[in-house]
């Protein structure tokens, strides 16, 4: 156990700042609400200060004190505080920093990531403190404040590192080489090695093994030393320890072998100069392998921050210059080139252009851009040029956003991880107690030269050991998927939400805005004789240009759309709750309900069947008379979007239900529902009824998501087992969302769905391997297969399979980036 933790059985000392008191009363209830806490030794709540000061037995229970808080109805203002950490290379580091974390006095949860090599932390501590404890447990711990400089630091400290170790390995293989070729040459070829020992001699030859794998063991290999002794000192070996043991022990008896001999029983006195710097020269390259794998795990971060540019040039006192884009401000005016990248996010001023926006929508076709339109920081602009009024700068623009949502995403610990949390906790301890245990075995029951045997196969356990693996199998995983997403235009607010979506049984969606496109549209125009569609049209939008109706808005847009001549009416009349009359060139033409043509009189039998048709496809129905007489009927709908009934049939192919829920009517919903294939319909439900819908469908069918757009579907993404929001809806969707599809195009469902499952997938494919790599091979390390097979594992075998498995978990993750879209 760390020298940290021993403050443990302490009282501690944490001051919390409480939110919500208003009273006296109030203070009374936190103060009996935390005291029953097992382990509070005492309480005491300040009204103006609002903070509580409480004694603990034991540090680790501030999370439930925090807990018991929040169910009295109260709140814990925690700060949430990310640090990178230089360092760490396996699972037994990740806990080390962990358990240092908890043991500072105020601290609630502390998450750490190895492949991100980040520490997220939720408390009421100072900073100091929690940076002083990541430097006690042996770590160099960053503070991140700014995702951009943060991105571009660990990027620099990652290549550094990296060729860092590229340097010592390069400079490891140069001495080994030779003392491998001429140690191992000299035993797979006989006369090699008759003709060094006439031609040298034993010892001599010994002199230079000794020589060289003592520059390769202190010189590339102290950094194992260096650390691993480290980890001895805090009483919490990690990998580095193990790693230190094994070349120290071979080095160390050979080198008594060498100079002291008569030390050793007859036989015993063996050379392993080549194991200990073969096993400090491989399992550098296996770190090096590991440092640029791991680099590619945060492309995605990498490349979504390569997509803002640098300045931006921007019209300030009658000038025009070109500055960094940290001094744009809010409300600047930015002018854009063809072919250059949008600065930040804002709204088109003067000017037009298409831009390519596929950074967000996933889609290739630039879209138009005017005056008023909104534009996004780090999309393209293509042909024209405009300038546009900064609306967000800094954190707050899309893109940046969008990489907060990834680095949060990718540094989230899945449930999944809790096991593996707990196997690596006791792994390292274990692993020595194996390597002991397997040295007092062969010394106590091996053949001659048992001393050899015993030393050989202990270092080969210790070497073979591999919690490396172990760490990296979920983290990476996480991080490759969540990129990718990313670059597809799917956005996982948090990791967990990998896991639950993977379980999903059926999704339910909202219909306005969600399965159609959220804004009413004429589809369907019908004649009589005497007249066309685009003279219908053009009369009903005459008529209905003074109403305000939804409707209305519809067929002015329809008109629009057609480039049609639209003339002035005259004498417009609304008669509510049946429709609209005007004079149109001198023609009286009547827009509304068929109770409104049957109350003036108009013959509408010849539009009835037609009439029917539409209504029976949930179109909304604009009868329409000219002079009098029956001229047509329009329908008008929310048409469902084109991406929606291929992303049903895509659900129902992967095994996943639909559902439906809607305020709108019965007749409406399941019109809509039979053209895109939905199971189930949920109809005429007010926003706090989706709520209770979900839950009904959970009970059927078991884990649900929620796909919704709107403020009203905020309760029902929160209530889901997974929230699925369309990144072109309202931000309070957005927030609450655990997943959010940046363009509204439904497919965004299906490729998230796949993608979870394909990441979980992959993570259970590493750790398999993690654990039975070390099920199997410790094992053998040992010597198990010997008295059947005569085989035993080379300590320098034993190191290739080391790196070996942590490049393994790594390019298996890495595949990932290779997930296509499903839809």
């Amino acid at each position: 156990m760390e020298q940290t933790i021993s403050t443990a059985k302490k009282p501690t000392h944490i001051t919390l700042p409480v939110t919500g008191m208003t009273c006296a009363s109030c203070v009374g209830s936190v103060e009996r609400i935390v005291g029953r806490v097992e382990g509070v030794s005492g309480v005491s709540v300040n009204l103006a200060t609002e903070t509580a000061d409480v004694t603990l037995a034991d540090p680790k229970i501030a999370g439930d004190v925090v807990a018991a808080i929040g169910k009295a109805g109260y709140g814990v203002a925690l700060e949430t505080v990310e640090f990178g950490i230089e360092g760490m290379h396996c699972a037994s580091c990740v806990g080390n920093v962990e358990r240092a974390l908890m043991a500072v006095p105020g601290v609630v949860s502390a998450h750490v990531n190895l492949a991100s090599e980040r520490a997220t932390v939720k408390a009421a501590a100072d900073i100091t403190a929690l940076a002083a404890a990541i430097e006690v447990a042996g770590y160099t711990p960053r503070r991140i404040t700014d995702t951009t400089a943060e991105t571009e630091t660990h990027a620099d400290i990652r290549a550094k590192e990296q060729a860092a170790l590229k340097r010592d390995f390069l400079a490891a293989f140069l001495f080994t080489l030779p003392l491998f070729v001429l140690e191992m040459g000299s035993h797979l070829i006989p006369p090699l090695g008759h003709a060094l020992m006439n031609a040298v001699g034993i010892f001599p030859l010994h002199i230079l093994y000794f020589a060289l794998a003592t520059i390769v063991v202190f010189g590339p290999g102290r950094r194992f030393i260096r650390q691993g002794a480290a980890s001895f000192r805090r009483l919490s070996p990690d990998m580095n320890a193990l790693v230190m043991i094994g070349s120290l022990a071979a080095w160390g008896y050979s080198t008594l072998a060498t100079f002291m001999p008569q030390l050793f029983p007859q036989g015993a006195a063996q050379v392993y100069f080549e194991s200990a710097a073969v096993i400090v020269t491989l399992i550098l390259l296996g770190r090096y392998l590991e440092a640029k794998a791991k680099g590619r795990t945060s492309a995605a971060i990498t490349h979504l921050m390569g997509l803002q540019p640098k300045t931006a040039r921007v019209e300030r006192d009658g000038a025009t210059l070109d500055i960094p884009i940290a001094d744009v401000k809010h409300g600047d005016i930015v002018v854009v080139r063809p072919g250059e990248r949008i600065a930040v996010d804002g709204e088109v001023v003067s000017g037009g252009s298409h831009v390519d926006e596929s950074m967000i929508s996933g889609e290739p076709v630039p879209v138009k851009k005017t005056e008023g339109d909104s534009v996004t920081g780090g999309t393209i602009n293509k042909t024209g040029s405009f300038t546009f009024r900064a609306t967000a700068i800094g954190a707050d623009t899309v893109l940046a956003r969008i990489v907060k949502m990834v680095e949060t995403a990718q540094g989230a610990k899945l449930p999944v991880q809790a096991m593996v949390d707990k196997v690596t906790a006791w792994f390292v301890p274990a692993v020595l107690a194996a390597a002991a245990l397997t040295f007092v075995i062969w010394l106590i029951f091996g053949p001659a030269p048992a001393l050899s045997f015993a030393l050989v196969n202990a270092v080969a356990v210790l070497i073979i050991a591999c919690p490396c693996a172990m760490g990296l199998a979920t983290p990476t995983s996480i991080m490759v998927g969540t990129g990718r997403a990313a670059e597809t235009g799917v956005l996982f607010r948090n990791g967990e939400a990998l896991q639950t979506l993977r379980d999903t049984r059926i999704v339910a969606f909202d219909k306005t805005g969600t399965l159609t496109e959220g804004r009413p549209l004429v589809t369907d125009i019908f004649t009589v004789d005497g007249f066309d569609d685009d003279a219908l049209l053009a009369l009903v939008a005459a008529v209905e240009a003074g109403s305000e109706h939804p409707l209305a808005e519809a067929v002015a847009a329809g008109a629009r759309e057609k480039s049609l001549t639209v003339e002035k009416a005259q004498d417009f009349e609304a008669v509510p709750g049946y429709g609209v009359t005007a004079s149109v060139g001198g023609r009286s033409v009547t827009v509304g309900a068929r109770r409104f043509m049957e109350k003036l009189g108009v013959e509408t039998a010849g539009l009835d069947d037609e009439a029917e048709r539409l209504a029976a496809k949930a179109r909304s129905l604009l009868f329409v008379a000219v002079d009098g007489g029956p001229a047509g009927v329009i329908g008008v709908a929310d048409p469902v979007k084109p991406s929606a009934k291929a992303a049903i049939t895509a659900l129902h192919a992967a095994g996943v239900k639909t559902a439906m829920i809607t305020g709108d009517n019965e007749n409406t919903g399941r019109a809509i529902a039979a053209e895109v294939g939905i199971d189930t319909v949920v109809a005429d439900v007010l926003p706090d009824g989706k709520v209770a819908a979900l839950e009904e469908l959970r009970a059927a069918h078991g884990v649900i998501a929620f796909a919704g757009d709107g403020i009203n579907d905020a309760p029902a993404l929160a209530a889901a087992d997974t929230g699925i929001a369309i990144g072109t809806g309202t931000d309070i969707a957005i927030e609450t969302a655990d997943v959010v599809l940046m363009s509204g195009d439904l497919s965004g469902v299906v490729n998230a769905i796949a993608l979870s499952r394909a990441v979980m997938r992959n993570i259970a494919q590493n750790l398999f391997w993690a654990f039975a790599y070390n099920v199997v091979l410790i094992p053998v390390a040992a010597g198990a297969l010997y008295p059947a097979t005569g085989i035993l594992l080379s300590p320098m075998l034993a190191a290739a399979a080391m790196g070996l498995s942590s490049v393994f978990v790594l390019s298996n993750a890495l595949r990932l980036k290779r997930f296509r879209k499903v839809a």
